[in-house]
């Protein structure tokens, strides 16, 4: 038979059925070792080379049987684990979907804690910088209510310059006007130094104010991005394929550091709101003090006005009176001085007397240089003269003193009485008529 007609050989693997831990028949197995079949001649070979053997068609049969079982078994291993995968990737992503949600909604409670913290910080940073803005006026009224004083007092002080004799004297009146112009300037300093404070304090409060603004306007914008993200759900058609949305951006800040920042700034706006809080105090204590001063001092000039109107009516007629007390009682002072003198003389031995035995008993020898009783004695007697020398020195100036000042006193009183009429006529007439403009304690105040 030629070889045209005769049948191809099917190839076939034997290792599939090797590995799938299925022996070959022994016949077979020595047909693959040996390389030839069991028939053989001359006649036949060219009929053998083109057919399988009955071992070969087992082999055949059985490796393909074998795969297909194989085949099926892995089909049903996979379609068991991707039933499996299947149910567990749906319930988690149910689940992480859902914890997702549940943390949105957190997350959007959290945003509308602090944007409600932020809008309620907001309104009383608002309602302190309005009344902060009042005090302020109240402040620039008050430094301009303190020029009136200031003219009246710097008047005052002029007018007296133009005393006669004796009564040019830095008296009562005059040491109250002055402490009242040094009170109105350090009342003119303060007022503008808590002016100007007010003044920064309302920057610093509109500041803090733009800055939690801004924050309330990043969490108004968060809150609606999260809230819309909160409505998404797999029936939703608005949603989109976004393959890079889950990469991380490096400017994306950590829970801990969002809640720090509008936590700083909450702690800035509360510093300033207290802050704005205790300046608005200090303005008030501020006002009402510096105006009640004014006033107080007001009466203190007033009344040492009066008192020395007073004075000066009385010493028109009294004057020869008082010079002749007051000679007298530099006669007494005089006789004083002479009696402690004479005392400060008498104890001199004393003390002389005294400071000689200590003297003396220092060169006691060796052991006999003890502190004894009559040395305990000796010292205290000693120091004893010495703080009555001491008191009786001080008295003694404090005698001649008071006798240099009644020597002032008596030339002060006998070129006193033509003075007095002219005096009365500036003190009273002049400046204390211009002082009925002084302003009133609501004015001093700012209002």
């Amino acid at each position: 038979m030629s070889s045209e007609v005769l049948v191809a050989r099917h190839n076939f693997d034997s290792r599939s059925v090797a590995q799938a831990g299925e022996p070959f028949p022994p016949d077979a197995e020595a047909t693959f070792k040996e390389g030839f079949y069991p028939s053989s001649g001359l006649a036949t070979a060219g009929y053998r080379s083109s057919k399988y053997s009955p071992e070969e068609w087992h082999i055949n049969n059985f490796s393909t049987l074998h795969q297909a079982a194989t085949d099926r078994n892995n089909a049903e291993r996979i379609c068991h684990e991707s039933k499996i995968l299947y149910q567990e990737t749906e319930a988690g992503t149910l689940r992480t979907q859902a914890e997702g949600t549940r943390h949105l909604g957190e997350r959007l409670q959290h945003i509308h804690f602090w944007k409600s913290e932020l809008q309620r910080h907001i309104e009383k940073l608002v309602a302190e910088t309005d009344l902060l803005l009042g005090q302020k006026r109240r402040l620039l009224k008050a430094l301009d209510a303190t020029e009136i004083p200031f003219a009246i007092a710097t008047d005052n002080l002029t007018c007296r310059e133009r005393r006669l004799g004796p009564d040019l004297v830095k008296d009562g009146v005059e040491e109250e006007l002055l402490k009242e112009v040094e009170l109105i300037r350090s009342i003119q300093a303060l007022l503008k130094r808590t002016l100007s404070q007010a003044v920064n304090q309302i920057k610093c409060n509109r500041d803090a104010k733009q800055t939690l603004e801004l924050d309330w306007s990043d969490k108004y914008q968060a809150y609606s991005l999260d809230d819309q993200c909160g409505r998404y759900n797999n029936m939703s058609t608005d949603t989109q394929y976004h393959p890079n949305s889950d990469n991380l951006q490096d400017q994306l800040c950590n829970r801990d550091a969002w809640v720090s920042f509008t936590q700083d700034n909450l702690s800035v706006a509360q510093r300033e709101e207290q802050a704005s809080v205790e300046l608005r105090l200090l303005v008030e204590r501020v006002l009402q003090e510096t105006a009640e001063d004014l006033r107080v001092q007001c009466s203190n000039v007033d009344q040492a006005f009066s008192q020395r109107c007073l004075q000066l009516t009385e010493a028109k007629t009294q004057l020869q009176l008082h010079l002749t007390q007051i000679l007298d009682q530099i006669g007494a002072q005089e006789r004083n001085i002479v009696s402690l003198q004479q005392a400060l003389y008498d104890k001199e031995a004393p003390l002389r007397v005294a400071q000689s035995r200590l003297h003396q008993r220092s060169h006691r020898p060796h052991m006999e240089l003890c502190r004894d009783n009559p040395q305990f004695s000796l010292v205290g007697e000693a120091g004893q003269i010495s703080q009555t020398m001491s008191s009786l020195q001080q008295q003694l100036s404090a005698a001649r003193s008071s006798l240099s000042h009644l020597e002032e006193s008596r030339m002060v009183l006998e070129k006193d009485i033509g003075c007095k009429t002219h005096s009365l006529l500036i003190d009273r007439d002049k400046c204390m008529s211009h002082r009925t403009r002084y302003p009133t304690i609501i004015a001093l105040s700012g209002y």
